[in-house]
């Protein structure tokens, strides 16, 4: 027995130019093979390889792995706009969007550190691969944490900021300007200290978050009305 599918008729149009772009683009995709779990996949090596590149340090090298990082951010759309529009959202999909994500920023970082070689900082001698490493490391504690709190709050309690149709994260899009320059030093620098003070932050929101998810857990009625807003939502950016 074959149905006919249709694309579903009430789904908001997203809030940024580079989901919009993304949705155009997936909409031929809706009513075939692919999944958004195939387009997470090809995200994931875009952006692995890209990260490979920008280790492998060099002007023409850290210019090919900013160019596919920035082209993985953008694939890192496509996913989440082929389930909504799709009707394709799964929660196991959800989580290895996520999953993918923490992979590539973190290799991002360690990959950046690696390729750049000694620095120096003030007067201390500082090795990049080890500045990378602990902006990577607060990445991966911070995408740790806002899986945590979307948990517990919803996909809004982690919604990023957005202004003119740019979201926090589409700051990676500039990243070729980064390695053109020959900036990725100050770079690694500027990430080894910002990722961890944003960390910190992240870990308030975090027992803020937890604090008030264990207050309603009294009434049941609120704690099943909140879950069933939270499947509703596993759908991916």
């Amino acid at each position: 027995m074959t149905s006919r599918q249709k694309n579903p008729t009430n789904v908001p149009p997203p809030r940024t130019w580079d989901a919009r772009l993304a949705r155009r683009l997936v909409t031929p995709l809706v009513n075939t093979w692919v999944t958004p779990n195939h387009l997470t996949t090809l995200r994931l090596l875009i952006g692995v390889v890209g990260a490979l590149c920008l280790a492998h340090g060099g002007f023409a090298w850290a210019n090919a792995g900013a160019l596919l990082i920035v082209l993985s951010n953008f694939a890192d759309h496509t996913d989440g706009e082929l389930a909504r529009i799709g009707g394709k959202s799964s929660r196991i999909g959800h989580f290895y969007d996520l999953a993918c994500d923490a992979v590539v920023t973190v290799m991002l970082f360690v990959g950046m550190g690696m390729g750049v070689g000694a620095t120096h900082v003030g007067d201390l001698k500082i090795a990049p691969g080890l500045l990378g490493a602990v902006a990577g490391v607060a990445v991966a504690l911070i995408f740790f944490l806002r899986m945590r709190i979307e948990e517990m709050a919803g996909k809004a309690g982690t919604k990023q900021a957005s202004l003119g149709g740019f979201e926090t994260e589409d700051v990676l899009y500039l990243l070729p300007i980064v390695t053109l320059t020959s900036v990725v030093t100050p770079f690694i620098v500027a990430a080894a200290i910002g990722a961890p003070l944003f960390a910190v932050w992240v870990v308030v929101d975090f027992w803020r978050t937890a604090r008030r998810a264990a207050r309603p857990a009294a009434s049941p009625a609120g704690g099943a009305s909140d879950a069933s807003k939270t499947r509703q939502m596993w759908a991916s950016e």
